[in-house]
């Protein structure tokens, strides 16, 4: 299956566009703070590095094979401000399964953005994309992440304990994940 999403995806107040070169200073803007590096796999992040990654995501738009990636920009609606991204990853052909992941700038939290945008992404990968899993995975003390995940009815599947090193100390990590027979009724429910 090759998937290729017409963009850009509209949530009520974001676009969700592939990135373009203009958008380095505004993804070094967040990536290069130490408390956004804080649970990625990632150190803060230089200029360079920054643009670098704007080039890479510039092609990340479709799912053709496995491991495959969408990686969009999130930008207001209203001011075109570039707040976050948000990536799907397609982790299994065969069991149609795929993970879901978003970065978003501190100043932009708390306003249901991240939230607005996943969901969009969960009808992209539900809906658009076929895929019967979706998961999300974060650091354990990554409250506002697991907790986004709960909000978008994701359950809690797994918590991994020392599992590995990660940043010089042992790393635990939650698991969340939905089907799609869950995310439809979610949303004819209107509780999404």
């Amino acid at each position: 299956m090759a998937f290729r999403p017409q963009y850009p995806l509209m949530t009520e107040r974001l676009r969700l566009r592939p990135f373009v070169r203009g958008d380095v200073d505004a993804v070094f803007a967040y990536r290069s703070r130490e408390d956004v590096a804080r649970y990625l796999f990632d150190q803060p992040m230089s200029r360079e590095e920054c643009a670098l990654a704007v080039q890479q995501r510039t092609a990340q738009l479709s799912l053709e094979e496995e491991d495959d990636r969408i990686i969009l920009a999130a930008e207001t609606r209203a001011g075109d401000i570039l707040v976050g991204e948000l990536s799907l990853i397609w982790r299994s052909v065969e069991a149609r399964q795929g993970e879901l992941g978003w970065i978003f700038h501190p100043d932009h939290q708390r306003r249901g953005y991240a939230r607005e945008a996943a969901a969009r992404l969960l009808d992209l990968a539900f809906d658009e994309a076929d895929l019967h899993r979706v998961y999300a995975r974060c650091d354990a003390g990554n409250a506002p992440s697991w907790r986004l995940m709960e909000r978008l009815g994701m359950r809690r599947e797994a918590h991994f304990r020392e599992h590995g090193l990660f940043k010089g100390r042992w790393d635990e990590e939650f698991y969340y994940a939905i089907l799609r027979r869950e995310w439809i009724a979610l949303r004819q429910s209107g509780a999404i």
